[in-house]
């Protein structure tokens, strides 16, 4: 398992990290946006002979042609394997970045620095690296770990409101598989006026317990994929279209379709699933789709990676707290868990 420094000054810890580490020389991956906002803030103490690498921001861009990208400007710089790369940004860069590292010359050591509260809470932990492929998202990946993971809090003072409120889905979700009480505080508390260096603290230990527990997502590690199997279906369904969702919108969706299979499939009570969906209702609101783009978002969710040949499976709730996986489930029953949702939406809107 990877280790994760807490930071208050990350320019003071990564400068430490790179006085330990014995390297040929720094490659550092940005976007565009954590090239502008977040790079200046650790700039001063690289190498001056740093490789900076800088890509389009979004999730539209975790692919084979901007990894092949980053591949051939490493080549292009003649990196060895003795080189460490950075990777500063969130999710999308964590994810990618690490991956590319994995792969060139057979893997190079690298570092990553989460700058978002998504990827600090959920991404920068447990080593699942990757890239989409095909409008399939992450179906092409490794698992690998950092050297280290550099978490500070400083960074999410670059970030919109959208940006955080995305990431705290995923702290919303660690609740809900493995912690009620953590469940419970959360609600009674307006999302944006939150402690977050405790929040972030608190979710990285539920996921980082979890992942010690099962690296290789062979059993428990699956209840991290809470809300993912829809989640991600209309996270990748919408990725190109002007009804973009950001990660935790389209999470936020799939926890309470999912909610619901819980509720149909394993016993999970109507009462705490009302409590559940009130709460990420109140602060995602509700994703607008159609009746005819149900097709083409089920056949997504059966490519998600969790599936066993043609068995859909999910991780669903016994109770708040309280996550089972590996629970099979049809088309039809996804179908009807999506028009709960929509039944929802157009009861409130």
């Amino acid at each position: 398992m990877e280790s994760v420094i807490f930071s208050a000054d990350s320019k003071q810890s990564i400068s430490e990290i790179l006085s330990e580490l014995s390297y040929s020389r720094l490659v550092v991956l940005t976007d565009l946006n954590t090239q502008r906002h977040c790079l200046p803030i650790i700039q001063e103490i690289l190498p001056k002979d740093t490789v900076f690498i800088s890509v389009s921001p979004g999730e539209i861009h975790k692919n084979l042609d901007t990894s092949s990208m980053i591949w051939n400007r490493m080549t292009e710089e003649a990196l060895d394997r003795k080189a460490l790369m950075i990777n500063l940004g969130g999710g999308v860069i964590g994810d990618m970045g690490g991956f590319c590292a994995s792969i060139y010359k057979r893997g190079i050591r690298f570092i990553n620095c989460p700058t978002t509260l998504l990827s600090q809470v959920d991404a920068s932990v447990g080593g699942k690296l990757g890239i989409d492929f095909n409008g399939l998202k992450n179906h092409l990946g490794v698992f690998n770990e950092p050297e280290t993971v550099v978490i500070a809090p400083e960074f999410l003072k670059t970030l919109p409101q959208a940006e955080l409120r995305s990431g705290y889905a995923e702290i919303i979700k660690h609740g809900l598989i493995r912690d009620k009480a953590y469940f419970k505080k959360l609600q009674a508390q307006n999302w944006e006026n939150q402690d977050w260096d405790r929040l972030i603290r608190h979710s990285v230990g539920i996921k980082k317990a979890v992942v010690e527990a099962d690296p290789k997502e062979n059993g428990l590690r699956k209840i991290l994929n809470f809300g993912h199997t829809i989640g991600h279906a209309f996270e990748s369904y919408f990725l190109d279209t002007k009804n973009h969702l950001l990660h935790g919108e389209a999470i936020a969706l799939g926890m309470i379709a999912e909610g619901f299979l819980s509720f149909e499939k394993v016993g999970f009570s109507f009462e705490e699933f009302e409590e559940m969906s009130r709460f990420l209702l109140q602060v995602y609101g509700k994703v607008d789709f159609s009746h005819n783009e149900l097709d083409p978002i089920l056949d997504l969710c059966t490519q998600d990676k969790k599936n066993e040949g043609s068995i859909i499976l999910f991780s669903l709730l016994e109770s708040i707290g309280n996550c089972t996986y590996n629970i099979p489930v049809t088309r039809e029953e996804i179908k009807n868990a999506i028009l709960y949702y929509h039944q929802l939406q157009a009861a409130t809107a």
